[in-house]
């Protein structure tokens, strides 16, 4: 979803190939080893990381200066990527870690979510009053947190973390970037993303 959002807001034109991880094929894995989601393919490189395919999208254009921000928006974006994330997966993959009590992850990533609370309750985005990398690349992560449990989470107080993500998933920039496609399969036409 971050790459697409990125790719989105770049208007750079991709062709969008639909993977199923269960059954990937070999092309896919022939472009990149990890066998993760989302690669993109240049003529001389590929790019495996979604923050570095929106960096990529974004230095190639920006028309609505994502990149525009100061350090710590990239301080927020690292510590969503670490230790934020690694709550999320041992929240919402639970079962997987059975020696995490998953309530104590939880509280792990409630810490970042407090932070970004006390940010959202005095400015509408991160970074102030207009969206930034900042917003795009963490809310698809929170988005993932808030969905292991709604009910429970939106009764943790988190009165501007809600408003800023029911704002995203309202929005037609969310709907657009979460359009299902058909899987692909070698041998099969792309389709144009965006």
């Amino acid at each position: 979803m971050r790459a697409r959002l990125a790719i989105q807001s770049s208007m750079q034109s991709v062709e969008l190939r639909e993977i199923v991880l269960r059954n990937k094929p070999a092309p896919f894995l022939q472009a990149s080893a990890k066998g993760t989601v989302p690669v993109l393919q240049l003529p001389d490189r590929v790019i495996d990381e979604s923050r570095d395919i929106m960096m990529w999208a974004l230095g190639e254009n920006d028309p609505e200066n994502w990149l525009d921000m100061p350090p710590d928006g990239f301080d927020l974006i690292t510590t969503c990527e670490g230790p934020f994330k690694a709550a999320l997966d041992h929240t919402k993959y639970a079962v997987r870690y059975p020696e995490l009590d998953e309530q104590e992850e939880r509280e792990k990533a409630m810490v970042f979510l407090r932070v970004l609370n006390d940010r959202l309750s005095r400015q509408s985005y991160l970074m102030g009053d207009d969206r930034r990398l900042a917003d795009m690349a963490i809310l698809p992560f929170v988005r993932q947190f808030a969905n292991t449990d709604r009910d429970w989470f939106d009764a943790q107080g988190l009165t501007a973390v809600n408003r800023w993500l029911d704002e995203f998933l309202n929005s037609k920039r969310f709907l657009s970037v979460m359009t299902k496609y058909t899987p692909w399969q070698d041998g099969q036409d792309q389709v144009l993303f965006p």
